[in-house]
């Protein structure tokens, strides 16, 4: 029960509107018990009418009406307790979406190293659907269930106390039983879950690499993957569904049992004359009153392991620790002449080796700078700690002189805009994109797209700028995906510019225009670029060679491409492929 009183704890905020729905609970269980000592009286006046004891029509009359009347204000409050119950369940459904989804905002860069997009996602639906069908039962059926469980077994001893003994007896039988039953479902249901957040996990990779999956024929080993998965799952429910059926016969042949006994004695005191046949109705009708409680009682059970179990990793996601807040109110101001520093910095990822060892630069304003090196140097990862989306291991790290310690990421991530080697867009307009995280009029954005050198397609679409991109700009060409990059780095006009491989999966053309972009772009701003192709960084002031996480050289251009080193080395592998492509193709 640890997530559930998780579960109360989390819905502080709405605890307010628990109590008003715990009072209309209690008064709609009173209100049940009502109709069933009026219809004993109306009885008793009919029996006693019938024996010429002084039966009283007008008393009958009396007794009618306020049956009908304490039935229909029932069922008000029943309909107005349920539709509260309901919107209860909406606002905390609500709630707790925002909750988790601001958690995972503030989670670090390597949580979603290892985690798939599809699993968090799938982990955020079956926890607030099992948590909201949660809340959703214990407004609408448990605390009705349990009040009125407690009410009709005082009733009943006040008019028969076997009978009562009986009833009170059977319910921790029922209860035992059930619970037994559901902790044994709800142990299935965590490895359900696994197989389930794995199975989605996967289909959420495969349609984002739907490409790849249909290059390569692999459909048919997608869906048997997708097939292995969904058939444990089926023989984990196999086994739940046996589990809860013998219990099941278990439970309702205990009831039947005591429901024996307890017709025994109301029958046959009624027959020796000990109670009226009022009183027999009544303690019938609460008998069967108390079953429906019976009968939910393993519904409201299976509910509780649900939302135990389904909230499970909703919970553990919460524990996490947060390492970012977004939630500050307060103006940051860009720097206008930014410095970059690395002294003695070292990283290593968890569980891994060191990636970066001992890095020592400084980045002077308005620089430009490139970081050059072989695939998996360590590269991505230096920019990833400017970002501040890791914390160095080792060392610090200076923007301006302030340590980054002291810095939010806001602070640090309001003064830098990033052009990714991948097309990140999202699947909304060219304007949206463009203007993200931003308010500013229309012209402002189309001047962005014309200093990207982008508007020229732009305006040829049939919205213009507010034409859909689809889903990370599938529409649109790798240049263009860029050119609409570059103009929301212009708009944003941060003093800081990253361009990660931003030209290295582009024809000649695109590159061409993306290259008179980048110029615009890089005007004025400290600029570090993560390159292979050398012919992109020949304008540079400084270029730092990183190998195996190492620093291992750096200066201009002109100089690393005359001395020994593997700049040099690199660079010539480039010029000899370049020259046997012009051999090849007659061109000197």
């Amino acid at each position: 029960m640890k997530n559930i009183a998780g579960i109360i704890k989390i819905s502080k905020p709405l605890h307010k509107l628990a109590i008003v729905l715990a009072v209309l609970i209690v008064f709609g269980a009173a209100l049940d018990l009502v109709s069933p000592i009026i219809t004993k009286q109306i009885i008793d006046v009919i029996v006693a009418n019938i024996q010429n004891a002084g039966g009283d029509l007008s008393s009958l009359y009396t007794l009618i009406g306020l049956s009908f009347a304490i039935n229909v204000l029932s069922v008000l409050l029943g309909s107005a307790t349920e539709r509260l119950g309901d919107h209860f369940s909406g606002k905390i459904s609500k709630y707790l979406t925002e909750v988790f989804y601001t958690k995972v905002l503030t989670l670090p860069q390597t949580y979603f190293d290892t985690e798939l997009s599809g699993r968090i996602v799938n982990q955020l639906n079956r926890g607030i659907n099992s948590i909201r069908q949660f809340m959703n039962t214990a407004s609408n059926f448990f605390l009705p269930t349990v009040l009125q469980t407690i009410f009709t077994i005082i009733v009943l001893a006040y008019y028969n106390l076997p009978t009562a003994g009986l009833v009170l007896l059977l319910f921790p039988i029922y209860t035992y039983l059930s619970y037994y039953s559901t902790k044994k479902w709800g142990e299935k249901e965590v490895e359900k879950n696994k197989l389930e957040d794995a199975s989605r996990g996967r289909i959420s990779e495969v349609i984002s690499n739907i490409k790849i999956v249909k290059t390569f024929t692999n459909e048919r080993r997608e869906l048997n993957f997708i097939e292995d998965k969904l058939a444990k799952i089926n023989a984990i429910y196999a086994k739940q569904s046996q589990t809860f059926h013998i219990f099941d016969f278990l439970r309702n042949l205990s009831l039947y049992i005591v429901l024996l006994a307890i017709n025994i004695i109301i029958f046959y005191n009624t027959f020796q004359g000990n109670i009226t046949i009022g009183t027999m109705v009544l303690v019938l009708q609460l008998v069967l009153q108390a079953r429906r409680p019976l009968f939910a009682m393993s519904f409201i059970l299976t509910q509780i392991q649900t939302a135990e179990s389904g909230s499970k990793e909703f919970f553990e996601i919460l524990n996490l620790e947060s390492k970012e807040r977004f939630k500050e109110k307060r103006t940051i101001k860009k720097v206008s002449k930014p410095t970059i520093e690395f002294k003695h910095v070292s990283f290593s990822y968890k569980d891994s080796e060191e990636v970066l060892k001992d890095i020592n630069f400084k980045l002077n304003p308005r620089e430009k700078v490139a970081l050059v090196g072989h695939s998996g140097a360590g590269k991505t990862t230096l920019v990833n700690l400017i970002l501040k989306f890791y914390e160095p291991t080792n060392g610090s790290i200076y923007l301006n002189g302030k340590n980054y310690k002291s810095l939010t990421h806001k602070d640090v991530r309001q003064n830098i805009a990033l052009v990714f080697q991948d097309n990140e867009l999202f699947s909304t307009t060219i304007a949206e994109n463009v203007a993200y995280g931003q308010r500013v009029p229309e012209k402002e954005i189309i001047k962005a797209l014309k200093q990207a050198n982008a508007y020229g397609f732009v305006k040829k679409l049939p919205n213009g700028i507010h034409s859909q991109v689809g889903e990370r700009g599938v529409k649109l060409s790798g240049g263009q995906k860029q050119r609409i990059q570059i103009a929301r780095a212009i708009l944003s006009n941060k003093p800081i510019l990253i361009l990660d491989e931003a030209t290295s999966s582009l024809d000649s053309e695109s590159e061409r225009l993306v290259q008179k972009a980048l110029k615009t772009l890089m005007k004025d701003r400290l600029v570090i670029i993560i390159a292979h192709r050398f012919s992109t960084i020949q304008n540079v002031a400084r270029i730092f060679v990183i190998d195996e996480g190492i620093v291992v050289d750096s200066g201009t251009p002109r100089q690393l491409s005359k001395k020994p080193g593997l700049y040099n080395t690199l660079l010539k592998y480039q010029l000899e492929g370049d020259k046997k492509l012009l051999e090849n193709f007659e061109i000197y």
